[in-house]
């Protein structure tokens, strides 16, 4: 059985469709994959250098030389390209990339995005945090609704340092999907389990809900 952050992620990759070409971040965006079939006709990207990315494999079955961005073993599929960083941060910068599903730590309601630095804690750097979230046409946000001491990710306004402005148009979490428009945040579906009001409770920001009722996952 699924457990919530696993139904998060397949409800995530119901957001490819086909012949995108998606970039999937560090973390739970990785797991994006596993929840596509074999022959989904998408092209997926890391951005240290892969296009047409197969299943993750485990260790003692992968090639060592093959990694995503974090570091995760991966295959490859009929059709993949290798090449080097500069060629894949200019398809980043080009805007080639339909959509791009990211890791946070915060997001606040104006689609504002902190996912690369907590002070006092290390950090590799940004990497290609910016581009990804600046440059792909449609930005996805995978996170868990709060953090580990209960402090609620999304925000009216990030206390973190900005990784990109108004880059985010759509949040799951492991309470809910929910939308950044024009008038903030809105809940689209809720896991099941959780009430509206949970998710009310765990949003340091006005939860926008529509009259109808919402879709679960």
């Amino acid at each position: 059985m699924f457990d919530v952050r696993d139904r998060m992620v397949a409800r995530a990759a119901r957001e490819i469709t086909p012949g995108m070409v998606v970039n999937l971040g560090i973390g739970l965006p990785t797991k994006v994959i596993n929840h596509l079939p074999v022959d989904f006709p998408v092209c997926l990207h890391t951005e240290n250098g892969l296009t047409g990315i197969g299943p993750t494999l485990p260790p003692e079955k992968a090639d060592r030389n093959l990694i995503d961005a974090g570091g995760a073993y991966i295959s490859t599929i009929p059709g993949s390209a290798f090449f080097d960083s500069a060629t894949s941060f200019a398809i980043v910068r080009a805007g080639r990339l339909d959509l791009t599903m990211l890791g946070a730590f915060e997001v606040s309601a104006a689609g504002d995005l902190a996912n690369w630095k907590i002070p006092g804690k290390f950090s590799p750097g940004v990497g290609g945090g910016i581009e990804l979230a600046q440059k792909a046409r449609r930005v996805v946000v995978l996170t868990t609704h709060t953090d580990r001491a209960g402090n609620a990710k999304l925000k009216q306004n990030c206390s973190l340092p900005l990784t990109a402005r108004a880059c985010v148009s759509r949040i799951f979490t492991d309470m809910a999907m929910i939308d950044v428009t024009a008038i903030g945040f809105v809940l689209v579906e809720i896991a099941d389990g959780v009430s509206v009001a949970d998710v009310a409770a765990a949003t340091d920001a006005p939860l926008h809900v529509p009259d109808a009722a919402l879709p679960r996952f």
